[in-house]
């Protein structure tokens, strides 16, 4: 497995950086961040020590479908499903769908790093 790459700045530096990439303007480097989160408060609500706990079941038990890892868990299914696609939409869970409508949770990364420089303006 590979390393995810995250860090944190603005709303207003994570637009600017967007906009620069879409009009070519921007390249992003090798080894810049591939997630971003807009303050520390975010960060640590996605990556509480419950969704890392969660995150570790799965990657060791690698779950059939989002019933088995509700099961395996102990949270209710609609609870799961919500954090699930929270987790997906940062890129730290994958989604799989399978045969007869089953999703199959799976964690794309080993390690998660964050990179979080003093200063938060985004240069292009």
């Amino acid at each position: 497995m590979t390393t995810l790459k995250v860090g944190i700045t603005s709303y207003e530096d994570m637009k600017a950086r967007t906009m620069a990439i879409a009009r070519g303007e921007y390249k992003p480097k090798r080894g810049e961040p591939k997630v971003w989160f807009t303050s520390m408060g975010s960060f640590a609500r996605v990556l509480s020590d419950r969704n890392r706990a969660l995150l570790e079941l799965i990657a060791e038990t690698q779950p059939d479908s989002i019933a088995e890892l509700a099961n395996l868990s102990g949270r209710a299914k609609s609870n799961l499903s919500r954090t699930l696609k929270t987790l997906e939409g940062y890129g730290l869970v994958r989604l799989k769908k399978g045969k007869g409508g089953k999703v199959s949770p799976r964690i794309p990364y080993s390690d998660i790093v964050l990179d979080m420089p003093i200063s938060h303006a985004f240069h292009s």
